[in-house]
């Protein structure tokens, strides 16, 4: 079925392994033409040049995204050491080159775990953090100076895959996979990595694999779904972002009407997951009882 001459798709998660070259809102415009419903969303933009895991609701969906932007990710990235650019990725113009000759393995490892763990970041200026109600890359495109305050994030995975010296030795590219929290900017690892050693440093690509409990192995190129649309359902979707609850009939009934059950004993979000398999509501605990914060089934 072509993408779009599609019937309206029921409310889900879609993982999408979005194309170099295309901006995340590129990608939900397209969602909309195949899931044949404007009610579509993503969650944690990627840079066009990035390529990888976007998760994107649909219909009911959405109002889970706001729960998916904050989950741990996972990206493999190639830093360009020996150059540093406007952008700190490779779409930017360089500014500096310097060489990377003298730079011991050693050398590199100490500053690659110096930005291990919880580090303070100063994002990239060029990022879409809104600095007083506009984009800061927008500012920086309107010829203004940003200087962002640095922010605390967690890099709980900084591994070295590959270094190979291209250019006879004036660079150097450093293959790396990451783990971290939400929030945290590659081309800012990059850049940092390339100022602790001297010598500048860039992003040349990144390739997000997963999102929270979803990867690479769930997601689909845009033009896969426009063939066939694969879709995440509501509950599995919240049981991949959430501790679940089973619901009995009568509970789900409750909670349908907003009306409070016994306590689930956790003081996180939990799904409310119906005899019928389907999503009712998230549940809060508040006190002796869990109420419903969101509720998706209809009363």
């Amino acid at each position: 079925m072509s993408a779009d001459v599609t019937v309206e798709s029921p409310s889900g998660l879609v993982v999408v392994d979005k194309a170099s070259g295309m901006t995340s809102h590129d990608v939900v415009s397209r969602m909309r033409r195949i899931a044949g419903t404007r009610k579509v969303g993503h969650a944690g933009t990627l840079d066009p040049m990035a390529t990888g895991v976007l998760v994107v609701g649909i219909n009911k969906a959405t109002r889970l995204l706001t729960h998916v932007v904050g989950v741990d990710k996972t990206y493999e990235a190639t830093i360009r050491l020996g150059e540093n650019t406007t952008t700190d990725d490779a779409e930017g113009e360089i500014l500096q080159r310097r060489f990377v000759a003298a730079v011991t393995r050693p050398e590199l490892d100490a500053a690659v775990a110096d930005l291990t763990g919880d580090i303070d970041q100063v994002p990239s200026s060029v990022s879409a953090i809104k600095v007083d109600g506009k984009r800061s890359y927008q500012r920086v495109r309107d010829g203004e100076t940003v200087e962002l305050p640095a922010r605390p994030v967690t890099v709980s995975r900084f591994d070295i895959l590959d270094v190979r010296r291209p250019e006879g030795g004036r660079t150097m590219d450093v293959d790396v996979v990451v783990d971290c929290s939400s929030g945290t900017y590659i081309r800012a690892l990059a850049r940092d990595l390339g100022e602790a050693l001297n010598v500048g440093g860039h992003l040349t690509a990144l390739r997000r694999t997963r999102v929270g409990s979803f990867g690479l192995g769930q997601a689909h190129t845009l033009e896969q779904l426009a063939d066939s649309l694969d879709v995440v359902s509501l509950a599995d979707s919240a049981r991949g972002l959430f501790n679940a609850r089973e619901l009995s009939a009568e509970e789900a009934v409750e909670i349908g009407f907003g009306r409070r059950i016994p306590a689930t004993g956790t003081k996180e979000l939990t799904a409310g997951i119906g005899p019928d398999g389907e999503l009712v509501a998230l549940l809060k605990d508040r006190g002796q009882n869990a109420k419903p914060e969101l509720v998706f089934a209809p009363r």
